[in-house]
């Protein structure tokens, strides 16, 4: 009896977690947080017996964790590049792409403390001594304000003032918290931000700020995963979205 005990608690511990009860994880931008945290129950809601747990980080960070094997169901990101990438390692199912979002990138000053920005010129000014940004090789919004700034001809000139974050959350905070003078986010930060940053100004000069979803190639719930892609795209889900400061794309 003992080696068959052995090999049943064997097969038990090899069995996937949320084997007998459907359970997936979505990874999803940071920017995604407070959003995809509203969508949650409302997805468990209308899929009764199903779970859905949240990864939130940068883009970039979140497909690294894919690629080394983290087991994830559904990868949401806030860029193309991002996606592309999973495509290409084949990380993704590139038949369940879509884009479901879209948001504009702002620059943000502390609110108690703004120096009123009007220009990205206004940047190389002397009274700005810090700018936040993602970091360009893992957080999307570092690579739209780098797009930015290389079309304003100011990267070089700004680049040590740099104050690099691991995602645009964390740039969000160096703002709120008055530790820099500017910092580039999105404008659903800025919102989820009250009255702790202002938004500056708009720039222009980057790509289009939108969000692909797809389910992970080698997810153990494929079915639900995609039954949770359709949903960001039923009204309920979209009015959610807007009203957290997303477009559609």
């Amino acid at each position: 009896m003992r080696p068959l005990l052995v090999s049943l608690l064997a097969l038990a511990f090899a069995l996937p977690l949320g084997a007998s009860a459907q359970q997936i994880t979505v990874s999803a931008a940071a920017s995604l947080t407070d959003a995809f945290k509203e969508l949650g129950p409302r997805f468990e809601a209308a899929r009764p017996g199903a779970t859905v747990r949240f990864n939130f980080a940068a883009s970039g960070v979140l497909l690294q964790q894919i690629a080394q094997g983290a087991p994830v169901d559904v990868f949401a990101s806030a860029d193309q590049e991002t996606m592309n990438r999973g495509a290409e390692q084949k990380l993704v199912d590139v038949a369940t792409r879509r884009d479901f979002a879209a948001n504009s990138l702002v620059l943000v000053e502390p609110a108690q403390e703004a120096l009123g920005l009007k220009s990205l010129q206004d940047l190389a000014g002397a009274r700005v001594r810090r700018i936040a940004i993602g970091k360009v090789a893992t957080v999307p919004v570092g690579r739209y304000t780098r797009q930015v700034l290389d079309n304003a001809g100011l990267w070089t000139a700004l680049e040590p003032r740099f104050v690099q974050a691991d995602s645009v959350r964390q740039v969000l905070d160096y703002v709120s918290r008055g530790e820099v003078e500017a910092g580039f986010v999105y404008r659903t930060d800025a919102a989820a931000a009250g009255d702790k940053v202002r938004v500056a100004f708009t720039p222009t000069g980057h790509a289009p700020v939108t969000y692909p979803v797809a389910v992970v190639a080698d997810s153990r719930q494929k079915a639900l995963a995609a039954e949770f892609v359709q949903f960001l795209f039923t009204p309920p889900a979209q009015a959610v979205l807007a009203r957290h400061g997303f477009a559609r794309p």
